[in-house]
């Protein structure tokens, strides 16, 4: 099983799942270009071409087409579900199947009702947020104190670089984010799910309540997705729905 993080994280944002997964089965996590300690490259920030770096680490553990080995499962998270469907599209036989972690079935623009560059500007941290690691890590803290760990704190780490005079950056630079976030706005969320001919396990966290507008739209979004699916002859996705979990799941 491959498993992908989602946009400005690493492979460490799986260890508490991979950690369970591994007792039964190989799993890799990796860091997507641009992120953690894989290389950033100036282009190649569409999702084909994240897909094919997928596969060639799929190739590299002996798993599908270019192996000649057995299909894996590719399970991502926010930018990596948009990968894994992508992967599941370009070699369908090198795909065992597909997981979904909330994201991957609904289109971002309707989601969020935002332009990519609108989107871009709101992932932007206040400055007082990346003075100190200390800083940098209250804040990731302070979003689910309940669930703050020794796992978390080490995700979060991976995501910065400690810079002069004690300040944080983001790994992911700023050219990357800037391309991954307008392959992100272009993917196509109906087109994939209707077309991924492999077995599909979609996550759904439902942090609002049911009556909520986002909630709501989601909702709508994820039964158009699937009865599209559903239309074209393939077998239903198994959807699993997490109430009152926000979207880092893991």
């Amino acid at each position: 099983m491959l498993l992908l993080h989602g946009l400005s994280q690493t492979a460490w944002s799986w260890a508490p799942v991979a950690r369970r997964l591994c007792r039964t089965m190989h799993v890799v996590a990796i860091d997507l270009r641009g992120h953690g300690v894989s290389e950033a490259p100036r282009d190649g920030y569409d999702l084909d071409s994240l897909a094919y770096d997928v596969l060639t680490v799929a190739v590299a553990n002996g798993w599908g087409r270019g192996a000649g080995g057995q299909p894996c499962i590719v399970v991502g998270h926010g930018l990596g579900a948009m990968v894994a469907a992508t992967a599941g599209l370009l070699e369908p036989d090198s795909v065992a199947g597909v997981g979904l972690i909330d994201a991957g079935w609904d289109d971002l623009a309707e989601a969020t009702g935002l332009t990519a560059e609108e989107f871009l500007r709101g992932l932007a941290e206040p400055p007082e947020v990346m003075r100190s690691m200390t800083a940098y890590l209250d804040d990731r803290r302070d979003y689910d104190p309940a669930s703050w760990d020794d796992d978390q704190e080490r995700a979060a780490r991976a995501a910065v670089d400690e810079k002069h005079a004690g300040h944080v950056a983001p790994v992911l630079r700023a050219h990357a984010q800037r391309a991954l976030v307008e392959a992100m706005f272009e993917y196509r969320p109906r087109h994939a799910i209707r077309q991924l001919s492999m077995p599909l396990l979609v996550c759904v966290a439902e942090a609002g309540a049911a009556d909520d507008g986002q909630v709501r739209e989601r909702r709508l979004a994820l039964n158009e997705s699937l009865a599209l699916r559903e239309a074209a002859g393939l077998s239903p996705a198994l959807v699993v729905r997490f109430p009152g979990v926000g979207h880092n799941l893991m």
